[in-house]
């Protein structure tokens, strides 16, 4: 909570236009790292299986010249600015970003600026960028917890947006070519596709008038952003992959609500629940495992589930579906949930202390729920929430859950997986 007071009291945040681009500033006076965060929206709406990791392979390859600032050139600037250009693609949208001070700020941008405006995308480094997108693609296969994450993903999310992987699949990014990246910066990199998020003791005219110089440039284009269907709920199922490992990786999720619903702040808490219920039974009194959880996937359409790795998968599952059987059936303690909620307040803008983290929460307040100035009801939104509201999402949501299984599935009864 001091983090949130301290913030009331010196910064102040305002959303404006430039030239097409809808920029939010938040200035915070005497903090001289400053982060910006370009959210290029659509996510995975915006692949097909075709194309898909086509805008982070643009946005990579930018990084090895643009029309201004040739490869040597760019690699020499950024070492001397000590400043970071970071490269981050998600379900919902991809993020261009700066990590920089303010004083370099203004040199850092205007390297940022061309790497998506004129990048030159030469076939040579299209090609080298290419093999280590593939690399790191393969190399899911060495690492069960990738490897149930990206089974996870392909049975949890059939027929929705978010089942064609951000990232892109070996088929095709190894198909893509220089000609499409251009074609696709063309046509692509647009205004009407951006969202502008600046953290820092940075004024606003200053903002203006680089986005004006620079992106503002950019032709508008025709995007519109909303919100995805929701996850389609389905039958609970398991995909697997039979691994010889010392233990066995099990991950699967569940539809959740759209995130512009007042059900998507109660699921959070109820995940926060679920995971400290199961972690008290399953890794402190039953020693079944290093790991138990019930993440919570905070995107547009939301998704809840249950990870663990154990040597004993059919009793953890049948110990995971008791503790979410207690939580449908049973309420809560009025004043344990609160005190579970101001310690889940203090982790969370704990863990969102960072200048990026804030440019974070304040795009998914933007962009999920229509207003930045939700960001700061969070604490009251959270607050607000009941035992007989956290009892109420379980019942709506937990269930159909797809399972991931990497490992031995002689150790788990089919039976035990259609319990959820």
């Amino acid at each position: 909570m001091l983090l949130s007071v301290a913030l009331a009291l010196s910064t102040l945040t305002t959303s404006f236009d430039v030239a097409g681009v809808k920029v939010i500033l938040r200035q915070i006076t005497g903090n001289d790292v400053v982060a910006a965060n370009l959210y290029l929206l659509g996510g995975s709406r915006q692949n097909t299986a075709a194309n898909a990791g086509i805008e982070p392979l643009l946005l990579q390859v930018s990084e090895r010249g643009t029309q201004a600032y040739p490869r040597e050139v760019l690699r020499r600037s950024m070492s001397r600015l000590g400043t970071e250009i970071v490269v981050a693609p998600s379900s919902d949208w991809t993020v261009f970003g700066i990590r920089s001070t303010r004083e370099v700020f203004d040199s850092t941008w205007a390297v940022f600026a061309d790497r998506l405006m004129r990048p030159r995308l030469n076939k040579m480094d299209v090609t080298l960028v290419q093999a280590q997108l593939l690399s790191a693609i393969r190399q899911r296969r060495d690492d069960p917890d990738a490897s149930a994450d990206y089974l996870a993903d392909s049975i949890a999310f059939i027929g929705h947006p978010y089942g064609t992987p951000v990232s892109g699949t070996e088929k095709s990014v190894a198909s893509l070519d220089s000609a499409q990246l251009r074609q696709y910066q063309r046509e692509q990199i647009v205004t009407s596709r951006m969202l502008l998020v600046v953290v820092g003791d940075m004024d606003r005219a200053h903002i203006e008038k680089l986005v004006r110089e620079t992106l503002g440039r950019l032709p508008h284009g025709p995007y519109q952003w909303t919100l995805p269907p929701r996850v389609p709920e389905l039958p609970t199922a398991v995909a697997v992959e039979r691994r010889n490992l010392p233990t066995n990786y099990i991950l699967g999720y569940y539809s959740g609500p759209l995130a512009g619903s007042a059900d998507y702040q109660t699921l959070r808490i109820a995940t926060s629940v679920l995971t400290g219920r199961m972690f008290a039974e399953i890794r402190s009194r039953q020693n079944l495992t290093y790991d138990v959880h019930a993440p919570f996937l905070d995107r547009a359409a939301t998704a809840g589930g249950l990870y663990v790795t154990t040597v004993a998968p059919d009793t953890a599952l049948k110990l995971m579906r008791a503790a979410i059987t207690e939580l449908q059936m049973g309420l809560l303690d009025r004043t344990g949930l609160e005190e579970l909620e101001q310690q889940f307040i203090t982790e969370y803008f704990l863990d969102n202390e960072t200048n990026a983290a804030q440019a974070d929460f304040i795009a998914r307040a933007q962009l999920y729920q229509g207003d930045y100035r939700a960001a700061d009801r969070f604490v009251a939104d959270l607050r607000r929430i009941t035992p007989e509201m956290v009892q109420r999402v379980a019942r709506i949501y937990m269930k159909g859950i797809r399972f991931a299984y990497v490992g031995d599935p002689s150790k788990v009864n089919p039976a035990t997986i259609a319990l959820f």
